[in-house]
């Protein structure tokens, strides 16, 4: 036998008190009907079936109650719709993700926030329903749903900013309503658009520019600092060079010859590059020094 397709879904999101409400067909007391059995399947949109969840939802948790439904039985409809009034949680979020037609227009009121996404609608219209009978038995019928319509209109005007004579032609008309049209007219509290991260977005930004400038000041400062350094470096050689070179012009055997004076050329060449050594050597230290301290101030 298939099983059949859920079109009601109860999750918790895990690690967190946010439970989330999925009615994604038509609200109906009953399921299919089941040849194998002759018998109904239990609706998953009824509200016995919505009762048995919310019972399982804590008190401080958050319930987010996503809707795409044209709409179906207004009695279980009204039901699932006083079940969420009553039920003692944090907060109730719905959120229209298509359509919240009929009877679940209705039911989106009982949130504690009312959010339509971008390209959705909402259409509230009277109720009706099919009957058989003579003229008596017709005559009734119109005036029941008179009196269950004047019920019913009472759950839109706790929400809504228009006057009951404006929502009784509305509902006569069977009128659309976008997202921005139903907010105005208070069937719901905002309208969910990506563009809410963009300020965000905006400023993240705004703050990589800034530590980008201030990378870009502190490289130029260390790169002036070493220019200076190494300017003062080359003027100490050259002071060295010049007080080596007096030294040997003052010398006593500047004027002599032979193999003494060659071993003393060596020596002083030798001496040359040693102190040349140690000068490029203490250069590199000099420089590994002011490079830590560089990165240090970052």
């Amino acid at each position: 036998m298939k099983q059949q397709k859920a079109h009601y879904c109860f999750r918790q999101e895990a690690g967190s008190d946010v439970h989330k409400l999925y009615i994604y067909d038509d609200v109906s007391e009953y399921g299919t009907f089941d040849w194998w059995t002759w018998e109904y399947t239990e609706s998953e949109t009824s509200a016995e079936f919505f009762r048995k969840a919310l019972a399982e939802i804590p008190e401080n948790a958050t319930i987010e109650l996503h809707i795409n439904s044209n709409g179906g039985s207004v009695k279980e409809g009204v039901a699932i719709y006083n079940q969420l009034k009553q039920k003692k949680c944090k907060e109730i979020v719905a959120y229209v993700d298509g359509f919240a037609y009929s009877i679940a227009s209705i039911i989106m009121q009982a949130a504690d926030r009312r959010i339509m996404g971008l390209g959705t609608s909402l259409l509230i219209h009277n109720m009706w329903l099919s009957v058989a009978g003579n003229a008596k038995e017709l005559r009734k019928a119109a005036d029941d749903l008179d009196v269950l319509m004047e019920s019913n209109r009472q759950i839109y005007l706790e929400r809504v900013n228009i006057s009951e004579d404006e929502l009784i032609e509305m509902l006569d008309s069977e009128t659309y309503l976008t997202p921005e049209k139903a907010v105005e007219m208070g069937f719901a509290d905002e309208v969910g658009k990506a563009e809410a991260s963009i300020p965000d977005l905006t400023q993240q930004l705004q703050e990589q520019i800034v530590q980008m400038r201030r990378e870009m000041t502190a490289q130029k400062a260390f790169r002036e600092d070493l220019k200076q350094f190494c300017i003062r470096q080359q003027g100490e050689r050259d002071t060295d060079s010049s007080n080596s070179d007096s030294v040997d012009e003052a010398g006593p055997d500047n004027t002599g010859e032979g193999v003494g004076d060659s071993t003393q050329d060596t020596d002083s060449e030798s001496n040359d590059k040693n102190q040349k050594a140690e000068k490029q050597f203490k250069l590199a230290a000099l420089l590994g020094q002011a490079a830590a301290q560089y990165l240090k101030e970052r």
